[in-house]
């Protein structure tokens, strides 16, 4: 116990881990009270962040400041406007499509494994089988119903997408154009000696900062690759089944693999057990393998040097916390806290004496 008090007292003795402390405390606090009631806010600086390495690029050749910011701003309007009024329908009439189709998706694969006890009788039983699937098909229409439910019928839903519509464009032009001005006025409320502050803020800017481009490029590449090869196999949902496999590649190690069943099921229901079925699952396979073992490292050689034990971690307690968006950015998360552990000070050994043995 003495040790464990001895270390807190020589931690408060260091001003700058109290500021250090105090500002992640804040941050942290703030984001769980009020994330939802933020979430326009919070939604505004992660778009103006990303939007602003653009801007700089701009700026770095003599484009002047204004126009840097014009120019971002209006191509983050027109990909806005492109996803909303073209994109997003479209994916929602494709799964609304899907859906209804699921019940006799689901129905085919149980004929097929109501085959398995004639041939495979002291493995599995008739019974099981039509256990395993006696609930599953009400559910995946329940789930399928609860996700469509969110449309422009309710309206909170057209309330809130008006608020995202017309308040975070406006907080992200503020963002990127009153950058510096909104940083110095941040700074004011801060301790003056904040070295550790800084030094973990610069750690964690050009981690995050890395990763979260790189890791929206690797969706559009992934998302453009296998809409690409669904198309070409003439499967049904290429768009939504795209869409889908690459947003899958925010989870490692886990995304791939699940996504791996409605493309599966949809491929099924649609070719059987045909040739054309096997090269829609070798397509994704590959599209797979060349996104772990060629992309990701291109893209994410120099950052995030997290072992796979801590990034699984990460998004089973960030996504637990704060479900899609705490996956989304639970290795962004998990890297602020190793920049917090490598910067944190450590408690120097006591030098030896003079004479002494060692």
């Amino acid at each position: 116990m003495e040790t464990v008090l001895g270390w807190l007292r020589r931690q408060l003795a260091n001003p700058q881990v109290v500021g250090l402390a105090l500002i992640v405390l804040l941050l942290g606090a703030s984001v769980w009270l009020f994330g939802q009631t933020l979430a326009p806010v919070l939604a505004a600086l992660v778009i103006a962040y990303l939007l602003d390495s653009l801007a700089d690029e701009l700026r770095a050749r003599r484009v002047p400041h204004t126009a840097a910011v014009l120019i971002v701003f209006t191509l983050f309007l027109a990909v806005l406007w492109a996803c909303f009024f073209w994109l997003v329908p479209l994916l929602t009439r494709q799964m609304a499509q899907l859906f209804q189709q699921i019940p006799l998706m689901v129905a085919q694969v149980q004929a097929s494994l109501l085959k398995l006890p004639q041939e495979y009788p002291n493995f599995v039983s008739e019974s099981q089988i039509r256990d395993m699937f006696s609930g599953l098909t009400s559910e995946l229409i329940r789930y399928g119903q609860q996700l469509l439910s969110f449309s422009l019928a309710s309206l909170m839903t057209v309330i809130t997408i008006l608020v995202y519509l017309v308040l975070v464009p406006i907080l992200v032009f503020f963002l990127l154009k009153d950058k510096q001005m909104l940083a110095g006025w941040i700074a004011g409320f801060l301790p003056r000696d904040r070295r550790l502050s800084q030094e973990v803020w610069l750690d964690v800017d050009r981690q995050i900062g890395n990763y979260v481009r790189g890791k929206l490029f690797e969706i559009l590449i992934v998302g453009t690759a296998a809409w690409i090869a669904f198309r070409f196999l003439d499967l049904q949902y290429a768009l939504l089944l795209a869409a889908v496999t690459g947003i899958s590649v925010l989870i490692p190690y886990v995304g791939a693999t699940v996504v791996t069943l409605p493309v599966a099921l949809v491929a099924y229901f649609q070719f059987g057990l045909g040739a054309q079925f096997y090269w829609v699952l070798l397509a994704y396979g590959v599209i797979q393998f060349l996104d772990g073992n060629v992309l990701v490292p291109l893209l994410f050689s120099e950052v995030v040097n997290l072992h796979p034990v801590a990034i699984i971690v990460a998004i089973l307690f960030f996504g637990g916390l704060w479900g899609f968006w705490g996956i989304f950015f639970a290795i962004p998360l998990a890297t602020v806290i190793q920049a917090i552990l490598r910067a944190w000070p450590r408690d120097e050994p006591a030098p030896a004496e003079p004479g002494a043995v060692t």
